[in-house]
């Protein structure tokens, strides 16, 4: 008969989002678990697997407290915007779980829209948001929910690497000015403009300006 769990996943979960959030994800190994549950390795193994299991269980605990942390919206307007200001924030004020939440690689490469999926839900919500209030189709919004992530994840990204400090203001003007230019084009029905590719060569000038009138890197 195999030996009665010491511990629920639930707990061991619990520890290892607590390690994660103090001292970063490589700091989650099977000693220092065991070390906060005041035991050993082993015990852990009796309802995980492996580390990585103990891992996607801390990460689930990290996606809901992140669904916790932006659940404001409904008291805010423009509420995918609040959205989006509270995932950078995120990024500020919980670095090591924003990392495990959105900067893990995968086991296996996975398209965006896939990546997106593992947020559990919340995509959705902000396509039904963008659709509710600024009366725009199922593909519009998604283009929006798409580009306006991208836009967020990389402000948030900066912050928990500690390469800036925004303020709320300053998210609150960065999204904004992004939001509203991606929407203004949508409206003029002028899409094709988003896949243009810089062309080598041609005739050497681009609105008026000749080649040689550009800048050069110093």
């Amino acid at each position: 008969m195999p030996p009665k769990p010491k511990f629920t996943k639930e707990a061991v979960a619990a520890i290892a989002l607590a390690i994660i959030k103090e001292d970063g994800l490589a700091a989650l190994t099977a000693r220092e678990l065991g070390k906060r549950l005041g035991t050993s390795a082993s015990p852990i193994f009796t309802v995980f697997q492996s580390m990585d299991e103990v891992k996607l269980a801390a990460r689930k605990l990290a996606l809901d407290e992140f669904k916790e942390y932006i659940s404001d919206y409904r008291e805010y307007s423009p509420a995918f915007k609040r959205i989006g200001m509270m995932m950078v924030s995120y990024g500020l004020h919980e670095p090591e779980l924003f990392k495990l939440l959105f900067m893990q690689e995968h086991g296996e490469k996975h398209d965006f829209r896939s990546t997106l999926n593992d947020l559990g839900g919340v995509a959705e919500v902000c396509i039904a948001l963008i659709q509710r209030d600024y009366a725009m189709n199922p593909e519009e919004a998604t283009l929006v929910m798409e580009q306006m992530w991208t836009q967020a994840f990389g402000l948030g990204a900066m912050c928990a690497m500690g390469v800036c400090d925004f303020t709320e203001a300053e998210i609150s003007r960065r999204l904004g000015i992004v939001f509203i230019s991606l929407a203004m084009a949508i409206k003029s029905g002028k899409l094709e403009m988003f896949d243009r590719i810089p062309v080598k060569g041609g005739d050497g000038a681009f609105n008026g300006r000749a080649v040689g009138d550009l800048p050069q890197l110093p």
